[in-house]
């Protein structure tokens, strides 16, 4: 922290009697300041840390840490913390006041694969792609610092610091505002359930950061409320708002919060979302998002929190274009079109039934009252891809008429569609689960792997995530865009945005919930949304391999048809294999 042309260094360490600051540019060791509640803290001038120096703090006489507020730690996790001048960015976006959350098409990256270099400058040099296909808000997978030089984002243990390998404080900035500059929101995952398993030294000097009542897949639960948890809240709130305002980060997607235990009320979500809406979102629009596997609908109701991605609506869509049933899939195999329908028009699938892959427990709660805008809807994700055993897209899964006709559903929906880099031109690279642990560490994350997938039926030669060969294979091959079929597919895509950007975007300001649907035959379904203008949007569509008789009323504009001949068939009493169509008409009366 800057004071007056100096830097304040402070750090939270009940358990040690002593710390020091090592000034590794002079060789210099500074014994800090002992404060109340386990603080310690040191000012220095401006010639003893200038931008650039390299820091540790010194426990005890012996152990060094790296900041866990570090800026910058570019000799990774286990390196010492670099000073970094906040406010040298000469930030011109002024003017960008962010964009309305029912504007949103996501497009979901991985710095580290998403171009060759892997970098924010390259992934900078894409952004005018990504406007062309459609893209209004890129989310970028968590840049916190993570051990070794390649992984997914969520072993982060430096949750300050950009990682080094995508490039420096200033670059991720840059490609902030190269992307304002379009007209692009940029939105950051974040984990705020748990800390990577190297790197992280907050159990030698605060053990008081971890709950010893709570447990999660990861290990001892962080301490969100217990004694000494405000100091913990007060360090992941401070963590949002750095990200949002350092930064001008135009939103947050929330890892896993189910995850996230705590007892008390407001809980930790709740409380940051009211900081959130507090703070940086009084002067512009921020919009925050959550990953809840529990379908908890009282986040949602809250009004300062966005939405939630929808595992049920791709469940349901995958169960129907592949039929596997493996693992969380059983759940939607009885009837994954009344599912889907039912996600479509309603947000979720479980709404308080029970879960067979849970062992029978009840999840979810109704949500039908929620507008579309709640559920961000996809057909491929980072989890839905690279927990695969071995990082198939689902275009390597599905048939080339099913996946168009799904995507015509996801894409034309009320709510926000999420894409996965390299989906929109049927990338054939995998995106495989990858890391880079030393030692026994790397061991147990393949054992992890294998024990993992043992529900699923094909789990033989799982690829090692500690590979540099694991890496590298997912990285996107843009130059498969000169061949015609991946062309196709970007075309495709582009013109089903351009449909939602034309027929659907506008319609949505004040839209409620209350969406309706029906089901015809073995695979056919029709919803119907009131749109905020009191317009009427109707989808028809058959899932199924056979036609479906049925004599199905529509009206108005028809605005996507998946055959030419589609109107003639309907009219006829007859709803043929694999089809949709979308109708938007004016209404004069209150019934959807």
């Amino acid at each position: 922290m800057r004071v007056d042309g100096g830097i304040r260094f402070r750090l939270w360490a009940p358990a040690v009697r002593q710390v020091e600051l090592i000034l590794e540019n002079k060789g210099v060791s500074l014994a800090m300041h002992r404060l109340a509640d386990g603080w310690f803290q040191i000012e220095t001038s401006p010639q003893q840390t200038p931008p650039g120096s390299l820091y540790y703090y010194r426990l005890d006489g012996g152990l060094k840490i790296p900041d866990p507020a570090s800026r910058a730690n570019p000799q990774d996790v286990h390196g010492p913390s670099q000073v970094v001048d906040a406010q040298a960015f000469f930030w011109q976006d002024h003017g960008w006041q962010g964009r309305p959350w029912h504007e949103a098409v996501i497009y979901e990256l991985h710095l580290g694969t998403f171009t060759e270099e892997g970098s924010f400058a390259a992934a900078s040099q894409r952004l005018d792609y990504l406007v062309e296909l459609g893209i209004t808000a890129i989310e970028l997978m968590p840049v916190a610092d993570f051990p070794g030089a390649r992984n997914w984002g969520y072993d982060g243990v430096l949750l300050f610091a950009p990682d080094s390998r995508y490039g420096t404080p200033d670059e991720l900035k840059a490609l902030v505002q190269a992307a304002h500059r379009r007209g692009l929101m940029v939105l950051l995952d974040v984990v705020y359930n748990h800390f990577g398993p190297d790197g992280n030294y907050l159990h030698t000097y605060a053990p008081q950061f971890f709950s010893e009542r709570h447990h999660t897949p990861w290990g001892a639960a962080i301490n969100f409320d217990g004694d000494n948890s405000r100091i913990v809240r007060d360090f992941f709130i401070h963590n949002a708002l750095y990200w949002l305002e350092e930064y001008h980060i135009d939103g947050l997607r929330l890892d896993a919060v189910h995850a996230i235990i705590d007892d008390s009320r407001p809980d930790i979500v709740e409380e940051l979302a009211a900081a959130i809406q507090a703070g940086p979102g009084q002067s512009r629009q921020v919009h925050l998002i959550l990953e809840n596997d529990a379908n908890a609908v009282r986040y949602l109701q809250q009004g300062n929190i966005a939405a939630q991605w929808n595992d049920d609506s791709h469940h349901a869509l995958h169960v129907l274009l592949t039929g596997e049933e493996d693992g969380c899939y059983a759940d939607y195999t009885d009837q994954p079109i009344r599912d889907l329908a039912r996600c479509l028009a309603e947000g979720f699938a479980f709404q308080g039934q029970p879960s067979l892959f849970r062992g029978g427990r009840s999840r979810g709660e109704p949500s039908g009252q929620l507008p579309p805008g709640a559920f961000i809807n996809f057909c491929q994700t980072h989890d839905q891809i690279g927990n695969r055993a071995y990082g198939e897209r689902i275009a390597m899964l599905a048939q080339q008429k099913p996946l168009q006709i799904v995507l015509a559903l996801l894409l034309l929906a009320p709510s926000p569609p999420l894409l996965f880099m390299g989906e929109e031109f049927a990338a054939a690279t995998p995106f495989q689960f990858f890391c880079d642990f030393p030692g026994e560490l790397a061991d147990a994350v393949i054992e992890g792997r294998c024990r993992e997938f043992a529900s699923f039926a094909a789990r033989a030669g799982i690829p090692d995530p500690n590979d540099p060969a694991t890496f590298e294979r997912c990285k996107l091959d843009w130059d498969c865009l000169d061949k015609p079929q991946h062309q196709d597919s970007l075309e495709y895509y582009k013109h089903l945005l351009t449909l939602r950007r034309t027929y659907i975007v506008p319609r949505l300001p004040g839209m409620g919930g209350g969406a309706g649907f029906e089901l015809f035959g073995a695979s056919a379904l029709v919803v119907r949304w009131r749109l905020g203008d009191a317009t009427r949007l109707t989808l028809l569509a058959n899932l199924g391999d056979s036609p479906v008789e049925s004599v199905v009323a529509f009206a108005g504009t028809a605005f996507y048809l998946s055959q030419a001949d589609l109107p003639e068939m309907l009219a006829a009493g007859r709803i043929p294999p694999w089809c949709a169509a979308w109708f938007i008409e004016e209404i004069h009366d209150e019934a959807i």
